[in-house]
Formats: C-alpha cells, sequence, structure tokens
C-alpha cells in the first residue's frame, strides 16, 4: 500500500477561514513572483495536482496549469462528468484516493457543500476555484490588482455593482479581513448570501448594501461588476434577472460620477452590453487584463501556501 502523504493542511476555500497574515503573505508573493518570475522556479518540482471541475472555465483552468507548470510541477485536468464521480462514485471515496495519488485538489463546483465533503474526506490541500457560494482565487487576483495600483488596499473604497453572486460573496468575506469601505448597489431581490454579511458586520466590516447606485459611487476608487448571468441559471431566471438588473449597467454616464481616479474591474467573462458597456471595459480606467493577467500569480502563491513551502 502506498503511504499517504503528511500535511499541515492548509485548504484554500474561504477567505474569511485565513489568517489576514497569509493572506497578505500570498499577495505579496504574488507581487513579486510576477515581478521576477525565477524567485519561485521549481517551487513544485516533483508535485502533481489534479484540476477537478464540473463546471466551464477559461481563465481559472489556464492560469492554474501553466501556474503550476512553470513552478515544476505535473497538473491532471478531469472532467468530474467523464469521471466516475459521474457515475455515481461518492465524494469520499474519490477523495481518499486521489489523496493517494496526488499533492493537492483544485476544485471548480456547482456545489459548495460538495466541496467542503471533498476536503472533509482529503488528506491533502483542497483549493477552492470557484462554487455558487464564493471564488476566493479571482478575489485574491482583485486584490493583487489594487495593491499593484495604488500601492495599498487598507482605506481604499470599492463600490459592488450588479448581481449578490458568488463573487459578490467573497468581496464580502475579504471586507471582513482588509480595511477597506465595501459599498455594494445590488437589487433586494438579488442580496448576497446573508450568512456573509452578519459574518462581516460582526467583523466591523465597513459594508453597505444599497439600491442607490449613484451614491455607492461617488468615492469609489474602484467599481466592480460580474456578468449578471451565472453558468447555471436557466434561462427563464436569466430573462428575470437581466429585466431586475437593467438599471445597473456599469455605463460611462455612471463611470462618470465617480471620481476621476476610479478604476474599473470585472472578472471576466464579460456580457458586453449587459452589464458593462465596451466603452467602459476598453476605457483606459479598465485593469481588466491586468486583473486576469494577476489569475496566474496570485495562483503560484495561493500553491505555495497550501503547501506550506
Amino acid at each position: 500500500m502506498v503511504s499517504q502523504k503528511q500535511y499541515t493542511m492548509r485548504n484554500f476555500i474561504n477567505l474569511h477561514e485565513i489568517d489576514k497574515e497569509d493572506l497578505n503573505t500570498i499577495l505579496n508573493f504574488g507581487l513579486k513572483v510576477k515581478a521576477d518570475p525565477s524567485k519561485s522556479f521549481d517551487l513544485l518540482k516533483n508535485k502533481s495536482f489534479i484540476l477537478l471541475f464540473d463546471k466551464p472555465s477559461t481563465r481559472t483552468r489556464i492560469s492554474f496549469e501553466v501556474a503550476i507548470s512553470q513552478l515544476g510541477g505535473h497538473c491532471i485536468f478531469l472532467d468530474t462528468k467523464t469521471s466516475q464521480l459521474g457515475r455515481g462514485e461518492s465524494i469520499k471515496d474519490t477523495a481518499k484516493v486521489m489523496s493517494r495519488y496526488l499533492d493537492g485538489i483544485i476544485i471548480r463546483n456547482a456545489n459548495h457543500d460538495e466541496l467542503i465533503e471533498f476536503s472533509d474526506n482529503s488528506d491533502i490541500p483542497v483549493i477552492n476555484a470557484l462554487t455558487d457560494m464564493s471564488h476566493p482565487c479571482q478575489i485574491m487576483a482583485d486584490l493583487m490588482t489594487l495593491k499593484e495600483h495604488f500601492g495599498t488596499i487598507e482605506d481604499l473604497n470599492i463600490t459592488w455593482i450588479g448581481d449578490g453572486n458568488n463573487v459578490a460573496n467573497t468581496w464580502i468575506q475579504a471586507s471582513s479581513i482588509f480595511n477597506f469601505k465595501l459599498n455594494m448597489a445590488i437589487p433586494k431581490s438579488l442580496m448576497p448570501h446573508q450568512e456573509y454579511i452578519e459574518h462581516a458586520k460582526k467583523n466591523n466590516a465597513n459594508l453597505t448594501v444599497t439600491q442607490d447606485i449613484t451614491g455607492a459611487i461617488k468615492s469609489a476608487n474602484c467599481i466592480v461588476t460580474d456578468t449578471w448571468i451565472s453558468m447555471n441559471d436557466l434561462e427563464t431566471k436569466r430573462l428575470e434577472k437581466i429585466k431586475i438588473l437593467k438599471d445597473y449597467q456599469v455605463n460611462m454616464e455612471l463611470l462618470q460620477k465617480s471620481p476621476d481616479e476610479a478604476i474599473f474591474l470585472h472578472c471576466l467573462p464579460a456580457h458586453r452590453g449587459e452589464e458593462v458597456t465596451d466603452e467602459v471595459i476598453d476605457s483606459s480606467r479598465s485593469l481588466v487584463y491586468d486583473q486576469a493577467e494577476n489569475r496566474l500569480h496570485i495562483q503560484k502563491a495561493i500553491l505555495k501556501y497550501c503547501l506550506n513551502i
């Protein structure tokens, strides 16, 4: 029998479950390795990982595969639908077996509870590459972009406009850790997960959720939005959400109501003409491609953190 690997377990599942000091270490290493890729050469030599995905991906898959390769490791991609999970094998059995083969598991899953079940049965680190509840790797790349641009995260005014989705949930988690003000303009029928709002408020986060879009952006350093339609939304829900969110589009008229130095972020993919106009996303105030590139660098830092090396 192959002996099980012994790890100081360091999963990366929810931001608010990780110490601020560790998150700052991840951010700083991401910036360091971006400036000098040689700082991470062979960091994952002889290490193997699996990308276990049941949702479509471009940036998440590519950034993890390239990050692992550039760090000297090996990566396998597995679609859950074509694995034995898709034919009814239990999460427990899958997690236990993968723990004997691999050094880490990166999961992109529609159901957050299944990710938690996987991590509960895994003997190796599990990284949340997106669930219906949160997207921590993305927000770490966003925070890295803010730190890169402004030199700091603390005391910034961040404005979220649009759907109260998994990315919005994770911005709320970040607001309970870092000292920035988070103003969220979200329709009442599409509010973020209440548990995350309550957790942030208990931790004295400077968080406001409103339907006053103009008020939310008037002091913004950064305006953030995301696609209105989640990958598992039904067509009927899609049409309903577009109707509800039609006044929450980030267009140039709205952007001009924010301070001149305010930047625009979007985690992509963008539905141009829905949540954001071409004029905004292609403007000099948009850092969406820097933000996307930073997924690569922050993934390296997250992998380093999870393996405690």
